[in-house]
């Protein structure tokens, strides 16, 4: 996994080095400090010469003038070289918090980049395998957690280690008896933090999956709000949110209160070896063989061991929470597109509209048992009109989506313009297919800007055609602001039917060799469909149409309508010979009269 994310840290390798090279700085002066402190102690306070401390910093010391200092002097002049060493420290320090920051949030960035683009490929199929509500918890809280585990690596991984080794050598070099007081605790200390951290990982787990969830109620609300309130059913989505968040918390308490153990123990552990320091420390003085200043320098270098083992137990536990936010984000970088254009003809580009399938079955998952399409073959030339009229759960949208490989088909072909649309790549493909789905959505922005997906580089006049044969024209230009008008998100600014007009403004700007209406006119009046139909046949009598609809108004004058019964091709042939032959056909017919009838 870690191998699949190093590479996302490539661009900002120089401040991901920069960052331990600081802290090795930082960490080398910290632990010299300590020693510059006995010497005030022992030699300054106490006004013993400095050639009567024996240590390593004693004799730098001297090499740097300092032995003919005593007193007063020796305390102002080592004093001014602590406090010149601190801010190098504090320059140093400050430096690799900027790297670690800098390379963390770039490696978080470009981390959020790839994960987005890699669900934008995702084929229909591979997007009903995660819900949106996870999707955007591993955008958002997961990506953050890995984001701040590698900006603490940068920091702390280095500079844990290295001042646990350097305390020791220092501690080690003062006093080697004194030094098996944490010798003996810190092995318990570690071993209790990593049964911690291996049995909070599996809770932390739980955790995220309740955030899924989470998300996906707060998800439903925000988009359905005037649902919930067409219904009076706010006081349910408020009880269903409590026990959402509910659950969350306690899933939250539950991992928390395991890995806030670690602070005591911490604690607990320093503070009994600090105590065990200074109790056999004291006696070591009462008796000559050790200083007051090597004691207090001691002291310092066991809260410096104690603080890189509470640094890594940071570490650990934030590792612990990023592990589980790293499967989550392996699982998407992990997961391979069920379709793509890797053995296509990238040159290939559809010639005409003419669609054809030949023995094709489908069904959405392998593991499912019965095919949603059977058996269906099916012919129709460029630039004819299609009608495709069944039941609910007959699978009408199920069969258009294969034609721009939204899904691919489990048995069988589908050609597009003579070839088999897994010949073109997906780009060129869909790009001569346009496709008005059941959900009409619009985008945050303009009108204009919302028609533009369909040709960012087409003139107004163009803009404006589209919309004429949309009937959408007249209702966008009675707005003050034209196609200038702000749409909101979602589009909540127009009606149904207007917001339908629209996506087949969008959709027939696109200029494409076929064009596929699923179900789009089912909010506007018959009087308007019957105009879009006729634009439609009139303006682009080189586009394949095909036309999913409820009503037969919306399909009767079409080339050929397909009539599908559970997954089945039951009939085809046009109005006057389905009405005079199939069942199925007859009897919407019949009942979509008789309640015009009645109104």
């Amino acid at each position: 996994m870690l191998k699949q994310l190093l590479p996302f840290a490539k661009k900002y390798k120089l401040p991901a080095i920069m960052s331990p090279l600081c802290i090795v700085f930082e960490v080398l002066i910290e632990v010299t400090i300590p020693l510059l402190m006995s010497v005030i102690v022992d030699c300054g306070i106490s006004g013993q010469p400095l050639s009567s401390k024996d240590s390593f910093i004693a004799d730098i010391l001297i090499k740097l003038g300092f032995a003919e200092k005593a007193g007063t002097d020796l305390i102002l002049a080592t004093g001014g070289l602590m406090l010149g060493l601190a801010c190098i420290s504090l320059l140093c320090g400050a430096s690799a918090a900027y790297f670690a920051s800098k390379a963390g949030m770039g490696f978080g960035a470009e981390l959020r980049k790839s994960l987005f683009e890699k669900v934008l490929g995702f084929s229909f199929s591979n997007v009903d395998k995660f819900s949106t509500g996870s999707l955007i918890t591993r955008m958002t809280t997961d990506i953050g957690m890995i984001q701040m585990a590698f900006m603490m690596a940068l920091r702390m991984l280095i500079r844990s280690p290295l001042m646990f080794v350097m305390a020791i050598s220092m501690a080690f070099s003062i006093n080697k008896k004194l030094s098996l007081v944490f010798i003996c605790i810190a092995p318990i200390m570690f071993t209790l933090i990593l049964l911690i951290g291996s049995a909070a990982h599996k809770r932390f787990t739980k955790m995220f999956k309740k955030y899924d969830q989470f998300n996906n109620s707060i998800q439903e609300n925000l988009i359905a709000a005037r649902v919930v309130k067409a219904f009076v059913r706010a006081k349910h989505e408020k009880d269903k949110f409590r026990i959402s968040n509910d659950e969350l918390r306690d899933a939250s308490i539950f991992a928390e209160k395991l890995i806030i153990l670690n602070g005591p123990i911490m604690s607990v552990s320093i503070y009994a070896c600090i105590l065990l320091v200074l109790w056999i420390g004291a006696k070591l003085i009462l008796g000559g063989s050790m200083y007051i200043g090597d004691l207090m320098s001691f002291i310092t270098y066991i809260q410096q061991i104690f603080m890189s083992l509470m640094i890594v137990s940071m570490i650990f536990v934030m590792s612990v929470m990023a592990k589980a936010s790293l499967n989550r984000i392996s699982e998407i970088l992990s997961e391979k597109p069920h379709i793509s254009d890797d053995n296509a003809d990238s040159t290939a580009s559809v010639k005409d509209g003419s669609i054809e399938f030949k023995n094709v079955s489908f069904k959405y998952s392998k593991d499912a048992e019965n095919n949603v399409l059977k058996n269906i073959n099916l012919s129709i030339n460029s630039g004819e009109t299609i009608g495709i009229l069944g039941g609910t759960g007959s699978a009408k949208t199920s069969l258009v989506q294969l034609i721009p490989r939204l899904y691919d088909v489990t048995e069988g072909q589908v050609l597009v313009g003579g070839r088999d649309v897994k010949d073109y790549s997906l780009s060129n493909l869909r790009e001569s297919v346009s496709m008005v789905l059941q959900t009409n959505l619009l985008f945050s922005g303009t009108i204009e800007e919302n028609l533009r997906w369909g040709d960012e580089s087409a003139t107004m006049d163009e803009l404006r055609a589209a919309a004429k044969i949309a009937q959408a024209d007249d209702f966008v230009m009675s707005f003050p602001d034209g196609y200038q008008t702000d749409l909101g998100q979602g589009g909540v600014n127009v009606s149904g039917g207007q917001k339908q007009r629209l996506c087949i403004a969008r959709a027939i700007l696109k200029k494409p060799k076929v064009l596929i209406l699923d179900d789009s006119t089912s909010a506007v009046d018959t009087a308007t469909d019957g105009k879009i139909r006729e634009g439609l046949k009139n303006l682009l009598p080189q586009t394949t149409k095909i036309i999913i609809a409820q009503r037969i108004n919306s399909i009767q004058h079409a080339d050929k309508i397909v009539v599908l019964d559970d997954g089945k091709i039951d009939d085809i042939g046009t109005h006057e010979e389905l009405l005079s032959r199939n069942e199925i056909y007859k009897e919407v017919y019949i009942s979509q009269q008789e309640s015009k009838m009645e109104q």
